[in-house]
Order: C-alpha cells, then structure tokens, then sequence
C-alpha cells in the first residue's frame, strides 16, 4: 500500500516535471513529432543565432558571475559557495533550455547533408558523433580540436549533449565550423533542479543516514536507499539519467537525424580524444562487420590498454569480443537495431541498482538483452583518456593538455601506419555472456526509477502549447 502512494506521488511529480518538459515533446503542427517541411524551415530561420545571443544574454543567471564561467565547485568557490542561481534565474534557464532543445539549431547543416549523401554514395556509414559534456572546458577544448584535425569529420553530425549551461562551453561548441554542429540539453539536471529532485531536495535522506532512522526522521526517500544501504547523491545519479535521455532523444527527437538517420552513433565524452585517423577507422571497422561478424551489435574504438611503441602491423587488425563495460564503453558505436533492443530493455536498465549507465549495460547483456553484446574493436584505440580526472577518480591535479600532447607524439610517431585501407580480424577471443562482477549501487531511489523510465514516454506525450517568444529577450 505505501508502495503504491509513494508511486503515485512519484507519478505527480513526473506529470510536472513533463508539463515543464512539454518542450521536449517537439511535435510539430500536425503533431506526431514531424512537424513539415515548412515549419522546420521557419523554425531553423527563427532561432539560428538564438544560441549564441543567449550565451551572451545569460552572463546574468547565477547572479553576476563571470559569463565564462563553468557551473561547478570552483566557480562556487569564487561566488562564495554560491553555486546555483536564485530560484527565478533557474526558471529562465529552464525555459531557454527548453527552447533551444524545442528549436535545434543546427550550425553548417549542409555539411551534414553532404556528409550524409557521400558516406551512401560510398557504402559508408554515415556518422552521429554524440559528446556527453559536463563542464569540463579544458577537455572539450582538446576533445574538438582532435576532431577538428581528423579527416572525414567535415562528413558527421557533431551533437553535444550538455547537463550544464556555460557560456565557454557554448563558446567552444560556436567555435565549431568544420563540421554541422548541435547542442542540446538535458533537462532535469541539478542545475536546472538544485533544490529538489531530480537535483537535491533539502527533505532528502543524507547519503550514510540509516534506514531506521531516516525513517524517524521522515526524509522524503526513507523507503529507498541503495542495496548498501545509501540514499541517492545527485551528482552520481545524473551521469546515467542524461546519458539515456540523450540516447532517445538523439535517435528519436532530433529532427535533422529523422530526416536523414545515421547508420552509426559514436558515443564520447567530454574528455576523450580522437586519433587522425578516427573516421578512418570507423569506417573500415564497419567494412569488417559486414564481411565477418554481420551480427557484432557494436564496434568501440576505444580501450584502456596503454597505447606506447609502435603500432606496426596492428593498426590494421581488429578483435572480435565479448562486450565488457570495463574495456569498451568509450567510443562505442552502435546503429538503430541495438538501440531498439536496449529499448525493450528500459525497465531493466531504469530499476537495476547501479548508478553507472555502463555497469548497467553489462548486466542487460546476461539478463535482458536476447543475445550478448559482440564488438569489434581495433588492436590499436582510435579514442583515448586525456587524464584520469571525473566522476571516479581523485586526482589533486588534472592535466589533459599535457596527456594529450604525449597521445600527439605517440600518434606522429606512427603516423605512417594509421589511416589502414582496409581492416582484418586478428584475434578472435572465447564468446560467453560477461556478468558484471559487482552492483555499485547508488540507484535505489523509486524517483530515479520512474524518471528514467519517463524519458521515453515524455516524447509521445501530448504537446504543451509552448508560447511562441523569444525567450531570449525575456532574459
């Protein structure tokens, strides 16, 4: 019975969180989330410098701080421990969030839909790049500029996918003209909801706060903790919140992709970088896949294995595996098929008690997936680290220019054996369901729950009539 108040409870809140969200929904004038051909035009003509201008117009949200400046503990530090802004500031931060992810303005579109037309011309793939970015400027920075030099990135699609509005990191993303570019934004991060969930609600449980006693205490997720015991933390829970929003939106919502799909997403993040021949090698993985392992769901261009000596013949040879989360979540491409599987997967990967959306991936693969994941993957990674810094690490100083320029020497070096014509099997290793080894956790909260399980419904859900203003200028 308390089960099922506290649901319902938990369902007034996501009917909230929509009708704020209605944005999202981005139906257009007939509905069905199309919209014509008309009114995509009128809409990308509209808010084509409306990123941009708000960029400049929103140095005032969070009260003075410099328009520069990233959201996070040292620009708290600078304000005075002043991280979030007043409640009215949030409300405008939402709405132009909305906004911008209702508009899409997409920067050099034609590049794309050359880019799109040559790969099939071809019988490539064409490609998504999908960046996950936070706030880390100086990892975007080096992330974009690797991008920038590598052949074949005027051919993609560049989405960022931000949980927090920076007017640098919107510089960065502006700085952007090799390539059709787009930024969207998750829309329940702790910026824009810091005083309550999907951010920290001041009636949470403390994390380490026993359940007996927070059940005296009557905290708003008493019920809830982790299988360790723990109640939420924000910070960690939003990495995999926005991580599979971003997933449905991009493959669902954003409308320069329903126009022309991509054959591959390649997932990265902020502070991963790209080999020149990056494009390259993609491509020529997907070439293998074709010819032998047509049911391989992934290819990843990454791997944790120290990248030194010379790359030789190895640059031109892949491995087929057994997906682990541990070796191959950075740069994972994956097509349309292995996402509507994860789809039918949605409540496995919403509820499992693991705050990583990797971790999580591992377990669908033994428990809900119809088969386990198999992934090609070059001897020689293509995405790389710049530093061991973020969410899991606690290092005092972070340098990624200085990791980045030792990737750069050890790529100039063996220059000569990157961008391979073609790409052959080297090693075929032992096939079997990987089980993941240990539940972290962090991922026991109903709203977490049901929120998660939202994202998908929130893009069918009946438009809200979103008032047609600049919100800009309101700003």
């Amino acid at each position: 019975m308390r089960l099922r108040i506290y649901k319902r409870k938990v369902g007034a809140l996501l009917l909230a969180l929509a009708a704020a969200a209605g944005a999202l929904a981005l139906w257009g004038g007939g509905g069905g989330g199309g919209g014509g051909a008309e009114e995509e035009a009128a809409a990308a003509s509209s808010s084509s410098g409306s990123l941009s201008a708000a960029s400049s117009s929103s140095s005032s949200i969070a009260g003075g701080r410099p328009s520069n400046a990233s959201w996070g503990p040292a620009a708290a530090a600078a304000a005075g421990g002043a991280w979030w802004p007043p409640e009215n500031e949030t409300l405008r931060l939402r709405s132009l969030v909305y906004r911008l992810n209702f508009d899409q303005p997409v920067r050099q579109e034609a590049l794309w839909t050359a880019g799109a037309a040559a790969a099939a011309a071809a019988e490539e793939a064409s490609v998504a790049v999908v960046v996950q970015v936070h706030e880390r400027a100086e990892h975007l920075r080096l992330l974009l500029a690797s991008l920038r030099r590598a052949p074949g990135a005027e051919k993609v699609l560049l989405v960022l996918s931000h949980d927090v509005w920076s007017a640098e990191l919107n510089a960065l993303a502006a700085g952007v003209d090799f390539c059709a570019v787009l930024q969207v934004f998750f829309p329940f991060s702790r910026q824009l909801y810091p005083a309550e969930f999907p951010g920290t609600d001041p009636r949470d449980c403390p994390r380490d706060l026993g359940r007996a006693a927070a059940l005296r205490r009557g905290c708003l997720n008493a019920r809830y903790p982790d299988a360790f015991g723990h109640y939420r933390e924000a910070a960690f829970a939003q990495a995999k919140h926005h991580w599979w929003w971003k997933l449905h939106f991009v493959w669902e919502r954003v409308r320069v992709l329903r126009r022309r799909p991509p054959a591959l997403l390649l997932l990265l993040e902020e502070d991963h970088y790209l080999a020149p021949d990056f494009y390259a090698a993609l491509q020529a993985l997907w070439a293998l896949r074709r010819r032998a392992c047509p049911d391989c769901q992934l290819l990843s261009l990454g791997s944790y294995a120290a990248a030194r000596g010379g790359f030789g013949a190895r640059a031109a040879k892949a491995e087929l595996k057994a997906w682990k989360s541990t070796e191959h979540n950075m740069g994972m491409a994956l097509g349309r098929e292995a996402y509507e599987e994860l789809l039918a997967c949605a409540d496995h990967f919403c509820t499992y008690d693991d705050y990583n959306w990797d971790w999580t991936l591992q377990h669908l693969t033994v428990r809900c997936l119809p088969r386990f994941w198999k992934v090609l993957v070059p001897e020689v990674p293509r995405v790389f680290h710049t530093g061991d810094c973020g969410m899991h690490h606690r290092q005092a100083a972070c340098r990624p220019a200085a990791h980045a320029a030792r990737l750069d020497a050890l790529l100039d070096a063996n220059r000569r054996h990157l961008f391979p014509a073609a790409m052959s099997l080297g090693k075929r290793h032992a096939l079997a369901p990987v089980a993941p080894h240990v539940k972290n956790g962090g991922w026991g909260d109903i709203r977490d729950h049901e929120l998660c399980k939202s994202y998908r419904r929130l893009q069918k859900v009946l438009p809200v009539l979103i008032p047609k203003v600049n919100v800009v200028r309101q700003l």
